[in-house]
């Protein structure tokens, strides 16, 4: 296995690790901040870097089922959010592909 290289984001709001602040998605990432986590609010990014995605599970949530995948951080293996694989109901399907970040386990970085 090598090192892991890490990227470097740029930018006016710079999300990171709370645990190690490693860059993990930028402000103009962001769709939304109207969700829920595990640890309280979350936000939902088109993208997000520097994460290790973990195998695929389906989730019942509060809208709806789908198949997720737990992100960690790629430098201290912090569990971060989750990456929505697939919504099984129709109007969810937006979420496909995107990325959850709990806000509880973020810092801002700059």
């Amino acid at each position: 296995m090598g090192m892991k290289y890490r990227r470097y984001l740029a930018g006016e709001r710079i999300y990171g690790c709370s645990k190690c602040k490693t860059h993990l998605a930028t402000i103009h990432s962001m769709i939304s901040r109207a969700f829920n986590g595990q640890h309280g609010r979350a936000y939902l990014f088109e993208g997000v870097v520097n994460v290790v995605e973990g195998e695929p599970n389906d989730r019942q949530m509060t809208t709806g089922n789908h198949t997720v995948r737990d992100i960690y951080c790629v430098k201290c293996a912090t569990t971060l959010g989750w990456k929505y694989d697939r919504a099984y109901e129709s109007s969810q399907r937006y979420k496909e592909g995107k990325y959850i970040l709990e806000r509880n386990l973020l810092v801002d970085v700059q």
